[in-house]
């Protein structure tokens, strides 16, 4: 039985949050209209509430106190009194108990009932239907924590963009059918810091793990009222504290030993972070956290009609930044898992919500002043998803310098260049060499760019080559959930087949694929499993699965293995050739006082293209040059790059077209060192001299290296 605390000191506003300090814990909370605050402690079970405190202390509409009594593992949560009156945007309900904003640790989950909202369920007008059950049964707790973690040497990795091959991953779905893992760590944070896993990456040559949300986030309760989940997790309801559900131990320190594990190995993490809205959904959703702290401060409200959220995010609500206070919380979630958690990133889910200062997209909002200028936060990874559903919300290229960003251009034009569509030559090229006309004029660098095919959202490379169509039908959502614009083509069949010819098909145009994906200028990003030909069954839209359809298999068949084996000799030539990841923009001119362009375009004639016959639509065969000698750059220590010279083949079309090797210099020959075509990708060794013919065969690439160059 948890004895009662029996001294309330006044405590101080800063810092914000529930923080032990060897003696005892300061509880601090922002709230600009409540009316009476009650921190609400609960025993070891989380079950029973033994105690409430009010904080009668309030410094800058901060509400505070000091437990000289209280330790490390003390579960509470918050009731806080004021105005129900949504027509004005106010929804204080004293009934509903609160997890805190600045919680480091959220323990249990939560038990859906009526009681959660602040509203009779099924009243017509809940803004006049205020329900008084108490909600504390079903929801989870906050739990004070000791930080003090042995980070000993730890470094972070510190990657250059150029050099980055991203691999984006969930915690639980990457390790739950790892049968090299032990049963009891798999889908966790201390699964993902085994040697199977490390091992793994750094076979394939990955740099920096993108790690889908783990901030603690709530399943909806129509989702666990169908048996699913919010698996992917964009449901965020504590910025603070990692998701439990990834934790073996149910420590936090399980996260910083994952993090301290990757930099031992000079792998970076980065975190795919939701700070446009919470998991408490529109106006008629529950009262869990930030809509009973104060609706009114921490949510974009409609002007003339307060009761209504302004949805960005297509989820219901957004945040609002336009409030110093809540702004100030997503800075201090930031630099939390920089300093405490050494996280080296951050890539923001929905990023054009978080620069919208009034109605429409600003790239210079408050939020983006502040970060690049924030001595922490501005040395870390930075990667905008730039786009939200609101008007104008698209805004790709748009993002201040020092700002990566999730190109769907390049992964759009991809697609529907190996699917076969005509008229992409031009667009092909702008996405291949890193989207200078997106990135250039405000100055950033070809990594500004970051390069995909697949992503979590969406069919997985297998599905990609293996469906036409959607197939969502176990999210219970009548197959109308997930997009129709896909890119996607099945082959010849939809779905698994037999037919051996539509199998080597499919494997070669995912080799087609992910070689132009490492050939390409900016950072690539792989999607974990597309290495291993991992499948969703067809579905572009697994949000709610956690089960087989979106867990990694990690049963291997020989044709898996050999695709695999491609993926790694791919991301090696990246890795041992800088001409691939050239930290500027090629020129298309001569470099230096050298003869040579640094880039040139040829069609299958051997003839370099003409401004005109970019625009030809029947074109599907390109030829690129990419010039190692001519590069202009230096490396960290000023010394130049120098590299070989390359010539990419390219053709989309069903047919084989002989493609006639340019004479770039005296006595040169063109080795082989890849093709699409042939088995696995990997046997081209063959010689050809200049002016001949080099035999490109429908829907392959190849990868030629000069030789013999004087």
């Amino acid at each position: 039985m948890q004895t009662p605390i029996s001294t309330v000191w006044p405590g101080a506003p800063f810092p914000r949050g529930a923080t032990w300090d060897g003696e005892g814990v300061n509880f601090a909370i922002f709230s600009e209209h409540a009316e009476r605050v009650e921190l609400c402690l609960f025993d070891p079970t989380g079950k029973r509430e033994v105690q409430r405190i009010q904080l009668r202390e309030q410094t800058d509409l901060i509400w505070h106190c000091y437990l000289p009594e209280a330790r490390p593992g003390l579960l509470y949560g918050y009731r806080i009194h004021g105005p129900y009156d949504p027509a004005h945007g106010h929804r204080f309900n004293p009934n509903k108990l609160l997890v805190e904003p600045y919680a480091k640790d959220i323990v249990g989950q939560t038990r859906w009932s009526d009681a959660h909202f602040g509203y009779k369920i099924g009243h017509r007008q809940e803004d006049i239907s205020f329900d008084r059950r108490d909600s504390a049964a079903g929801m989870p707790k906050c739990r004070v924590i000791d930080p003090a973690f042995t980070w000993g040497d730890d470094r972070a990795p510190k990657v250059p963009w150029s050099d980055m091959v991203v691999y984006e991953l969930h915690v639980r779905g990457f390790t739950k059918n790892h049968p090299d893992i032990p049963p009891q760590l798999r889908g966790t944070y201390a699964g993902l810091a085994t040697a199977p896993v490390i091992d793994h990456l750094k076979r394939l040559g990955v740099t920096s793990v993108e790690l889908m949300p783990v901030h603690a986030f709530m399943d909806d309760r129509h989702l666990v009222e169908r048996g699913l989940t919010n698996y992917w997790g964009y449901n965020s309801i504590g910025f603070f504290a990692p998701d439990h559900r990834y934790s073996a131990s149910g420590s936090v320190s399980e996260f910083k030993t994952m993090v301290k594990a990757f930099h031992s190995h000079g792998m970076e993490v980065i975190l795919d972070v939701v700070y446009n809205h919470t998991a408490e959904g529109n106006h008629m959703g529950p009262t869990l956290c930030f809509r009973g702290v104060d609706n009114a401060a921490y949510y974009r409200l409609v002007g003339n009609d307060r009761r209504y959220y302004m949805d960005y995010t297509g989820c219901g609500n957004t945040l609002n930044l336009q409030q110093p206070r809540v702004l100030q919380l997503i800075m201090d979630s930031l630099r939390y898992w920089v300093l405490e958690m050494h996280v080296d990133g951050f890539r923001f889910d929905l990023a054009s919500a978080l620069a919208r200062e009034l109605h429409e997209v600003d790239r210079l909002g408050a939020f983006f002043d502040i970060l690049l200028q924030d001595p922490v936060l501005s040395q870390v990874k930075l990667i905008a998803e730039p786009w939200d559903l609101g008007e104008g919300g698209y805004q790709v290229g748009n993002f201040p310098a020092g700002w990566g960003e999730w190109n769907d251009r390049y992964r759009d034009t991809m697609r529907a260049y190996w699917k076969g569509d005509g008229g992409l030559i031009g667009d092909f090229a702008r996405r291949l060499t890193g989207s200078s006309d997106f990135y250039e004029h405000s100055g950033r660098k070809p990594y500004a760019s970051i390069n995909f095919i697949t992503a979590h959202d969406g069919f997985t490379l297998e599905d990609l080559v293996s469906y036409n169509d959607k197939h969502n039908e176990a999210n219970g959502e009548n197959n109308n959930d997930g997009t129709d614009n896909n890119n996607s083509w099945n082959c010849g069949a939809e779905g698994p087949t037999d037919d051996a010819e539509i199998l080597a098909l499919r494997a070669r145009q995912k080799r087609n694929l992910l070689a132009t994906l490492f050939f390409s200028q900016g950072v690539p990003m792989l999607l974990a499993g597309d290495e291993m030909g991992r499948s969703q069954r067809g579905s572009n839209n697994a949000y709610c699965q956690d089960n087989e359809i979106s867990w990694v298999d990690w049963n291997l068949s020989q044709a898996d293995r050999e695709f695999m084996a491609f993926v790694q000799r791919l991301i090696a030539l990246r890795r041992e050739h800088p001409v691939f990841r050239r930290r500027n923009f090629f020129q298309g001119r001569a470099i230096s006082g050298s003869a040579a362009k640094d880039i040139h375009w040829f069609k299958p004639d051997g003839a370099e293209m003409s401004d005109e016959e970019w625009a030809h639509d029947f074109a599907r065969s390109l030829g690129v040059y990419l010039s190692g000698e001519t590069m202009e750059e230096r490396d960290q220590r000023g010394r130049t790059i120098v590299d070989e010279n390359f010539l990419l083949l390219f053709n989309s079309h069903h047919e084989a077209i002989p493609f006639h090797l340019p004479e770039l210099c005296e006595g040169c020959e063109w080795q082989s060192l890849l093709d699409t075509h042939l088995d696995g990708g990997l046997e081209a060794d063959g010689f050809f001299r200049a002016g001949e013919s080099y035999p490109l065969e429908g829907r392959s690439l190849a990868l030629l290296i000069q030789r013999g160059r004087t």
